[in-house]
């Protein structure tokens, strides 16, 4: 076998790490993350949705990966599940004006129907989330929020590792992650994704989305504690 036949069977690398500007502030690591090519996500993707919000939030809101909607706009939660999200953090009493928002995957993962060209939403693996956390830990550096949430499975484990259960372990306060905290000394609340509460059967919804309001009270109390 040739030395380029090795190369080309080579597995891909997945890292965003080399993408991200030391010392940047938030405008300069947007501008850097739209050049990203850490993961293959890049190559369908619109574009990258990096977060949003001031670097004086008090709360970071970390979801899964950009929708449809986002990748179109090139802004996080501004779909259907962002609506939802808006509705729960308004009930929960915390003031839009301190949060941070945020996917821990920067690109939108999709398949497409076999006849049509809707793109149906694809969760990230948990080595795309994995690659994409310095760019996560590069926002979290910048922000230093008292409160970070995380959304659904993918951004919890992609902060508290593959074994974290939201279902078990959601609405507690927990400290964040040494590999993220960086001396920070913030408080993490894992809750669900918004989006499931919009997949939700009629009859569970409502139940769904007070879960996620009472997670939410879990972190505005933590800011009103600290």
């Amino acid at each position: 076998m040739s030395e380029t036949d090795e190369r080309s069977e080579a597995p891909e690398a997945y890292d965003a790490g080399p993408f991200v500007p030391d010392r940047a502030d938030l405008d300069g690591l947007r501008r850097a993350a739209a050049g990203c090519h850490g993961c293959p996500l890049f190559r369908d993707a619109t574009q990258t949705v990096f977060g949003a919000g001031s670097a004086d939030a008090r709360v970071m809101l970390v979801g899964e990966e950009p929708g449809d909607q986002e990748d179109r706009q090139g802004e996080p939660f501004v779909g259907p599940a962002g609506r939802l999200l808006t509705r729960a953090v308004d009930e929960a009493g915390i003031d839009p004006a301190q949060i941070y928002l945020t996917n821990a995957v920067k690109h939108f993962k999709f398949t497409r129907q076999e006849r049509g060209k809707r793109r149906i939403h694809k969760a990230p693996s948990l080595r795309e989330a994995s690659a994409c956390k310095p760019w996560l830990a590069a926002e979290l550096r910048q922000v230093e929020p008292e409160v970070l949430v995380t959304l659904g499975a993918t951004a919890s484990r992609a902060l508290l590792g593959s074994s974290f259960r939201v279902t078990r372990q959601r609405g507690l306060r927990m400290p964040l992650p040494e590999s993220l905290a960086d001396g920070a000394t913030g408080t993490l609340v894992a809750t669900i994704h918004p989006s499931a509460v919009l997949r939700a059967d009629d009859a569970d919804r409502e139940a769904a989305f007070a879960g996620l309001v009472a997670d939410l009270r879990v972190a505005a109390g933590a800011l009103d504690s600290g």
